[in-house]
């Protein structure tokens, strides 16, 4: 057996113990131990990855593109196989899904009600995240894609708070609507490479998908995938969902699900299709600078916590589809490296809000104050939040955000530096929504008498916080092993692509 199969039957048996427990206890003892198992999993397997590469880098014939690879046919008559690999990218993805999962689980240490099910749907979700960054072939890669979004409806429609009915539904439409164009391009890309594999790497060393079928379908799979990655104008949906969603799904949610969104435009669309993205790039690059501009000036007009992250993940995420449009090796992994990061801070952010509204039952920027005095554990973490977010050097935003727009600079035309330019301007209007949130609800007087009665985090919040602080202080001050490791892997996917 493969070991990376393991991400896919870890989750899977911790669905059966999850089925067979009979008590809150042995739930929450089922999740830790999944979820520490997924966690050490994905840490043996970054270090084993990077000991493999530096033994491959000092022998004479090529460096395979990705290790651990494996594949078993599941229907021959369409060449659908089961068919597993990774390379840096996937690796830094999978840990990230991992830490996600493992501190999520101690964020819903306490929800209720329906513990048990909601675990289930929770753990069925991460299924589908792992399965989705392992998979090397297109049809599998969409199984676990479709795996991945499914649980959301009723995640948020049962769990969630507020108009949660309405956010499930809106959610699951648009991002439904994303997969029928991707199945369409998907399929474009099956029979454009002449119908003979569904394996992305040998359809990428086949190059035979003609111009005219790149042109047509790669609008089809950048959208499909752009919709969770949320590219303007379909982002509408991603405010409401993470406003709505229980915090552990938030953390997953924005976190790492959205990630796949860049993961699969970068690994499929302009992978497979260059001519494509040499035609459409440009067009995209356009609405991904607007998703990067608009996201940040709609976060400076929020009042609700949930609302402020929400839309400046809108804004993060279009970060990523920007430097990966780009085009060059330093925007891609800045594009790596800033989803890394933003799915460690946006968790934190989710995590540390679900913990305030949960003791003061709102998230109003107007009704909160003085909070650092009531709760200064919490207050504390949420400061490092969001100077992670303002890109503070030292933290992972920092790394994340110089190297995508040092990359993205890199184009000498007029109309990629403009489009730069004018991205670099939400680094100045994330600092004002940031600054002026934690002014307002940490600092200054606790106006409200009930909320001088409310307790810090409990142990099982500290631990999931302190966690993930760790991650994103450790990615900003020491980042090159990731980058490296990144940059390694974009190299082959760069070299295929055809811009002028």
């Amino acid at each position: 057996m493969n070991i990376l199969s393991l991400f896919v039957l870890i989750p899977l048996f911790m669905m059966l113990g999850l089925w067979m427990a009979r008590s809150v206890n042995q739930v929450r003892g089922v999740m830790v131990a999944g979820s520490s198992a997924l966690l050490v999993l994905a840490v043996w397997l970054a270090v084993d990855y990077l000991r493999l590469r530096a033994l491959i880098a000092n022998l004479p014939f090529p460096q395979p593109e990705m290790l651990y690879t494996d594949s078993v046919v599941w229907y021959a008559p369409l060449h659908i196989c089961y068919s597993v690999g990774v390379d840096g990218i996937s690796v830094v993805m999978l840990l990230l899904s991992a830490i996600i999962v493992f501190t999520g689980t101690f964020a819903s240490w306490k929800l209720k009600p329906l513990t048990k099910e909601y675990f289930l749907w929770f753990t069925l979700l991460s299924t589908g995240v792992f399965g989705f960054f392992i998979s090397t072939d297109l049809f599998t890669m969409f199984m676990f894609y479709e795996v991945a979004l499914i649980p959301m409806y009723l995640l948020i429609g049962v769990w969630g708070s507020g108009r949660k009915e309405y956010a499930a539904m809106k959610l699951t439409l648009m991002l439904m609507g994303g997969s029928a164009f991707l199945l369409i391009g998907i399929l474009g890309i099956y029979y454009g490479a002449g119908a003979q594999t569904m394996n992305v790497l040998e359809i990428a060393g086949l190059h035979n998908i003609p111009e005219g079928m790149q042109r047509l379908f790669f609008p089809a799979v950048f959208l499909g995938f752009g919709v969770l990655g949320a590219l303007f104008p379909f982002h509408t949906w991603s405010p409401d969902g993470h406003a709505s969603a229980p915090t552990a799904v938030s953390m997953l949610h924005a976190g790492v699900l959205m990630k796949l969104g860049g993961y699969g435009c970068f690994r499929i669309a302009m992978y497979l299709m260059p001519e494509g993205l040499a035609q459409w790039g440009d067009f995209f690059l356009i609405l991904t600078t607007v998703s990067v501009v608009y996201g940040a000036f709609s976060a400076v007009v929020q009042t609700d916590l949930k609302y402020i992250n929400a839309y400046s993940s809108v804004s993060h995420c279009g970060l990523v589809l920007f430097a990966l449009l780009m085009a060059t090796r330093t925007s891609c992994t800045g594009a790596i490296l800033q989803m890394l990061s933003h799915g460690l801070m946006t968790a934190l952010f989710f995590a540390l809000i679900g913990m305030i509204y949960g003791r003061t039952h709102t998230r109003d920027v107007r009704e909160l104050n003085g909070l650092m005095k009531v709760m200064p554990f919490l207050a504390v973490g949420y400061v490092i939040a969001g100077l992670a977010n303002l890109g503070l050097p030292g933290l992972s935003g920092f790394v994340a955000e110089m190297t995508v727009f040092v990359g993205s600079f890199e184009h000498p035309d007029v109309f990629h530096r403009a489009c730069t330019v004018i991205a670099t301007m939400s680094i100045v209007i994330t600092a004002v929504y940031i600054l002026r949130v934690v002014g307002k609800i940490l600092y200054g007087t606790c106006r409200n008498p009930e909320h001088l009665k409310l307790t810090d985090a409990t142990w099982d919040e500290r631990f999931a916080v302190i966690c993930l602080i760790v991650c994103v202080a450790g990615l900003g001050l020491a980042p090159w092993w990731v980058s490296d490791t990144i940059s390694f892997s974009v190299e082959p996917i760069v070299s295929h692509f055809n811009l002028p």
